[in-house]
């Protein structure tokens, strides 16, 4: 199964990335950090899980409201279950070290010139460009 590349569906995607980040921060004073987010719904529950179940209710509903009116996306999982919860692991051990996800930093951080999170972000993709060659040619 190939991947098809489109541009201007990315951009859109991308587009509706950063406006929800946007719109977090200007109407909530918060960064659109994932791990933090679904953290805040787990108990004790903090005062404002409200808007936190909303934003992360909308990222479930959204694609599958796109399905609704598009259809199913073929996609294919090149990896095992296994592989798949080891790596869950790590990144989540990856999170707790960073003080946050890639979201967080990569799209918020980078996005107000944080420093730390540049850094952050720079060491994501390094480690996962390093993961994927030891993977695919190496193992």
């Amino acid at each position: 199964m190939t991947t098809d590349f489109t541009p201007l569906a990315s951009m859109f995607g991308g587009m509706l990335i950063g406006l929800s980040a946007l719109l977090l921060m200007l109407l909530h004073g918060r960064i659109a950090g994932l791990s933090g987010i679904v953290g805040g719904l787990l108990p004790p529950f903090p005062g404002d899980w409200r808007w936190r179940f909303a934003f992360i209710g909308g990222a479930v509903l959204g694609p599958a409201l796109y399905m609704a009116v598009a259809g199913p996306v073929e996609f294919a999982v090149p990896a095992g279950t296994l592989a798949l919860a080891l790596g869950g692991i790590v990144v989540g051990i990856g999170v707790t070290f960073a003080n946050g996800c890639p979201s967080g930093h990569g799209v918020c951080g980078i996005g107000r010139f944080s420093p730390r999170s540049i850094a952050a972000t720079l060491t994501f993709m390094a480690t996962a460009a390093v993961t994927v060659y030891v993977i695919r040619h190496m193992l």
